[in-house]
């Protein structure tokens, strides 16, 4: 049963995924040759579509920054035309309507637009890298929950396979007694009793073997599904049970720190956001100014073949500013909102703070539960081998019946099941003790 969950623990698998150390050194596998835990995890983060997803929202809004920033350089657009008059507009000259004019227009005209201060623009600049940072933390959050999911369903998966190994192990044990009461039997040394009971012990093991065996299957679709493992091969887990002893423990001493956890990081970029837009709300005060040129050529000729052999050109340099005056209270109403959206996110922090307390409080004391019950149930069943050991050699020395036999049997079963399951309850539950302070990267 050790194999079973000690083997959940890679012996350096884990401990990397805690550290965060292994997915900054290594890249992740595009194949499993040896699924450790480790592998699997990196394979996931790699994989996995909602990871992919996240990486490409972080392109996605690096380009959006780049974009609005590009509005700092000169805007320079061209406009040409062509107009063909079929009458010509006429104009009131001394009380005669006279044509004014040329049957054939046409101009080209380049202008130019630098911007000089624009709220807009000059948010993009100073937040570029808070709004790039929400993003990577947003992939973080992420990478978290799939590590942590994964690290769980391969917990999950070896627990499974671990049942199937004390059933394989049982079947024998009933089949070879089976065997040996019908001898029994056929002598004439016990009744059709135990033969018969002998019978239903085994048959029942098998079945709960047939029903772990296509639970196994499901699991491993789950954990195939949050890999984003969609290759045909089969997937095969690889484990080293010779670190459970160690791995199995976590300081129960550590005091929580809230900036380690990635949600409180995420509402402190938040925050720096919303001051930064309560400074944006500010700036509506200040005139909005931009630099602007132009260049045309102009083309007029009642004649279309000769339209283009004389140029008109005209050309013009400028400044702009736009200064709105009276918005009724838009803007102040604007600013007071920024205000109270920064307040909200203050009491967001509180909260927050007070739920990790509470998240760490409910997970440590079910790691203190598990790893007690770990303990207990490590403790049954050495005494539940012991037990049987000592019933199985009585029972061939006739000294004991074959219902204590039985009886024994069924309790190194429920013993060792008892341990695996207490095994998987404390290693997940570290986890969870982990994940509350912020431990894993």
């Amino acid at each position: 049963m050790k194999k079973v969950i000690q083997s959940v623990f890679l012996s350096s698998g884990f401990s990397l995924i805690v550290l965060g150390a292994s997915a900054q050194a290594q890249q992740a596998p595009d194949t499993l040759g040896n699924a450790t835990l480790d592998a699997c995890v990196q394979y996931a983060l790699k994989h996995y579509p909602l990871m992919q997803q996240a990486l490409l929202d972080e392109q996605i809004t690096d380009r959006q920054i780049k974009g609005k920033l590009a509005e700092w350089y000169p805007q320079i657009g061209l406009n040409a035309g062509y107009t063909n008059y079929f009458q010509l507009p006429k104009v009131d000259f001394n009380g005669q309507y006279v044509a004014s004019g040329t049957y054939n227009n046409s101009s080209v005209a380049f202008g130019l637009t630098q911007n000089l201060f624009t709220r807009d623009v000059l948010l993009a600049s100073r937040t570029k890298k808070d709004v790039m940072t929400n993003s990577k933390q947003t992939t973080e959050t992420d990478k978290i929950a799939v590590t942590v999911n994964v690290s769980k369903a391969f917990y999950d998966v070896l627990l499974t396979e671990e049942q199937i190994k004390v059933l394989n192990d049982d079947i024998v044990r009933l089949e070879r007694n089976l065997k040996d009461t019908y001898s029994q039997y056929q002598g004439g040394l016990v009744d059709k009793t135990d033969y018969k009971r002998a019978t239903i012990s085994l048959n029942n093991s098998k079945a709960e073997q047939k029903n772990d065996q296509e639970t196994l299957k499901a699991k491993y679709a789950v954990l195939k599904q949050l890999m984003g493992f969609t290759r045909p091969d089969s997937l095969h887990l690889v484990y080293d049970s010779a670190q459970m002893e160690s791995e199995v423990y976590i300081d129960t001493t550590a005091v929580v720190d809230y900036s380690k956890r990635i949600e409180y990081q995420q509402l402190m970029t938040q925050k720096r956001l919303q001051e930064a837009d309560v400074k944006y709300e500010k700036w509506a005060y200040i005139p909005t100014v931009a630099a602007n040129a132009g260049y045309s050529l102009n083309y007029l000729n009642p004649r279309f073949s000769n339209l283009y052999s004389n140029n008109l050109p005209e050309s013009f340099a400028g400044l702009t500013v736009s200064v709105p005056i009276f918005q009724g209270t838009k803007r102040t109403q604007n600013i007071r909102i920024a205000e109270l959206q920064l307040t909200r996110i203050d009491w967001d922090i509180i909260n927050l703070q007070t739920s990790i307390s509470t998240q760490y409080a409910e997970a440590m004391a079910n790691y203190k539960a598990f790893l007690n019950n770990y303990y207990v149930e490590r403790e049954n069943l050495g005494l539940a081998r012991d037990v049987f050991k000592t019933i199985e050699l009585q029972y061939r020395s006739g000294i004991k019946a074959y219902l204590d036999l039985i009886t024994s049997e069924t309790d190194l079963r429920t013993a060792e099941v008892n341990y695996s399951n207490a095994l998987y309850q404390v290693l997940s539950s570290k986890l969870d003790v982990e994940q509350a302070l912020g431990l894993i990267k």
